[in-house]
């Protein structure tokens, strides 16, 4: 019975690495390549990218603080209000209007985002809004970054959204993985439409 075992789990990490974004009960399971330059710790011998692997889940509370650390300055520039970005973000984890997503890698928090859900007269329904979205360079940036997008779209056709909006990122580099998950520029915010829940067939 255990070499039985031990042989599925062995074919369940293989067919996960053949096809990148496959789901566990726990969220999305993603692999990514670090191809990050700045750091030999990045690579493997021979200076080969090595294979980060991710998942990508709903925030719990314990999660804020390293979210917060990770978003540094991104949150602190906007911050206007009376609260701190903590609090904020630790009241919208329990909020049916907003979704609050984490990828974590070895138990490590190596991006985070923000899905806000408002009502729009000119869209003629909801509109979800990416109020942050921010990844550690140091792992896999693109695919870490592409999976938390993919997952704040799938939620906002869930909460029923006609379309997603996301402030202008503020490098081509950032702009560049916006444009590849279907984003337009639309001067000053990105704008991508989305199929809600309830027309889909």
């Amino acid at each position: 019975m255990q070499g039985r075992s031990f042989a599925t789990r062995d074919a369940y990490r293989r067919a996960a690495r053949v096809l990148p974004g496959a789901r566990e009960p726990g969220g999305l399971v993603g692999h990514g390549r670090d191809d990050s330059k700045e750091s030999d710790s990045a690579s493997d011998c021979e200076g080969a990218p090595r294979l980060v692997e991710y998942r990508v889940r709903a925030a719990r509370i314990t999660d804020i603080e390293a979210l917060v650390a990770l978003s540094g300055d991104r949150l602190a520039d906007g911050a206007s209000g009376s609260l701190g970005a903590a609090d904020v973000l630790r009241q919208l984890v329990f909020l049916p209007h907003a979704t609050v997503l984490v990828a974590e890698s070895k138990r490590d928090i190596v991006g985070g985002a923000v899905l806000a859900i408002r009502p729009s007269v000119r869209a003629g329904g909801y509109v979800g809004v990416i109020d942050l979205l921010v990844v550690d360079p140091a792992g896999a940036p693109d695919a870490v970054s592409a999976s938390l997008i993919e997952e704040c779209l799938k939620s906002a056709g869930n909460k029923g959204c006609a379309s997603v909006e996301a402030s202008m990122p503020e490098t081509p580099a950032e702009l560049k993985r916006w444009k590849r998950q279907g984003f337009k520029d639309e001067q000053p915010i990105l704008r991508r439409a989305v199929d809600p829940a309830g027309r889909r067939r």
